[in-house]
């Protein structure tokens, strides 16, 4: 193995936040795979698996500019060491519902729409935190590949992890096991050595600094484009992992551990997407990766659908999985190379935006589609849509300009041209 796709770790800050970020998303894994299950479990309705994926990220819709004009203006460290300790609480508040009350789908839907809350806040300063762990930004795009690795690493083995717990434990345990994976996040941050901060001036208020993000996108083509295909994706493909409960429960007719184990299949898809990226030669176009990848979406969805034998089943999900997550990173690499550092946070706000609307919209829309016509068919019609997606990528592709992967200084501006012209 080449040690180079782990030339991020090289960076003593960095290496502490993965390691942090490892254990404390594992945990975040086992509680939304215990989630779901439980809303399943105890309502039986394909809606409310939408209902409470909606009730986690339409709260960061609502609260993601503001989320990014405060890690803009605030010290970024300080904000993410508060939103991690409001999530441990969070955490321990679900575990009290779930064990003091056997039918708790309402209590978990309204703790959850404060997670969605935290998150707000904590998406933008984590995301923009990272340029600031890295000494050498030429190793950026690789850190955002090593934020990959770890997401779906810990998406592998949190949901399996899951299932064995909600059988042997009690769906309470995975609450509070993710509760106690916020000592660690919260101690490798407190391990951090960073410069002082140093509060610049402000001229412009929440607002106008809100108007200057939206017009920095509207004067940057290249990241619209981006956060426009990501927002689209959101809507119409990506809510299909809302039915793998009714996949493991009434297609393959298995319990807890099927339900972990087809939500492992995804972390594996993503993780193996995430290793292939890692190992990416800054001369590579990331465009044409992510055209092929979506193209790879689609086709392991479609083919999904209806495989009737659950382990080649959970083959072509791996294989879904694998395009998903390559599409996904690589929107977000390009993102990173192509905003200013003074700028991140209200970007990454703004893409919050977008994915925290488009998806749980994609869920509610989702959720009513399958009840109405089956799953099986819905994720077949979701899977035809990546491809049509991918279409729009070969279409707008001879507009795109093949970009290196490098990051600019604080200083520098990063070219428009860089992606979509």
């Amino acid at each position: 193995m080449n040690l180079d796709m782990f030339r991020a770790l090289r960076n003593r800050n960095y290496r502490y936040f993965f390691a942090g970020q490892c254990l404390s998303l594992l945990g975040t894994w086992m509680q939304k795979t215990a989630v779901s299950w439980v809303v399943y479990a105890q309502t039986q309705s394909k809606f409310m698996l939408g209902v409470s994926v909606f009730a986690t990220l339409f709260p960061s819709a609502l609260f993601s500019l503001i989320g990014g004009v405060v890690s803009d203006r605030y010290n970024r460290y300080r904000v993410l060491l508060l939103t991690q300790v409001l999530s441990m609480a969070q955490a321990l508040l679900l575990t009290l519902a779930v064990y003091l009350k056997q039918d708790a789908v309402w209590e978990i839907i309204a703790l959850s729409a404060v997670l969605g809350v935290i998150n707000a806040f904590d998406v933008p300063a984590r995301q923009a935190l990272v340029y600031d762990l890295v000494d050498d930004k030429q190793d950026l795009p690789n850190a955002v590949a090593m934020n990959s690795i770890m997401l779906n690493l810990t998406k592998l083995l949190g949901p399996a992890v899951a299932g064995f717990a909600i059988e042997q434990l009690g769906a309470a345990a995975c609450f509070g096991l993710n509760a106690l994976s916020f000592v660690a996040v919260i101690g490798s941050l407190l391990a951090l050595r960073l410069p002082a901060y140093v509060a610049k001036a402000r001229t412009k208020n929440v607002l106008g600094e809100l108007t200057e993000g939206f017009q920095y996108v509207k004067d940057t083509p290249a990241i619209g484009f981006v956060i426009t295909m990501l927002g689209i994706t959101s809507v119409l493909v990506l809510p299909f992992t809302n039915l793998m409960p009714v996949y493991a429960k009434d297609i393959f007719h298995g319990n807890a551990t099927t339900f972990g184990l087809l939500d492992g299949a995804l972390g594996l898809g993503g993780l193996v997407a995430a290793l292939y990226l890692a190992s990416l030669k800054p001369s590579v176009d990331l465009n044409k990766v992510l055209m092929v990848n979506m193209f790879v979406f689609g086709a392991g969805l479609a083919l999904f659908a209806y495989t009737p034998w659950y382990g080649l089943a959970l083959a072509f999900l791996v294989m879904g999985a694998f395009g998903m997550m390559a599409q996904t990173t690589i929107s977000i690499m390009l993102l990173q190379a192509l905003m200013l550092p003074a700028m991140r946070g209200r970007v990454i706000s703004i893409y919050v935006l977008v994915f925290t609307s488009a998806l749980p919209l994609g869920s509610l829309l989702v959720g009513a589609v399958s009840q109405r016509i089956g799953v099986q068919p819905t994720v077949l019609a979701e899977g035809f849509m990546a491809l049509l997606i991918a279409l729009l990528y070969v279409r707008n592709l001879r507009n795109i300009k093949a970009t290196e992967p490098t990051v600019p200084d604080a200083e520098t501006p990063v070219p428009k041209t860089a992606a979509v012209a």
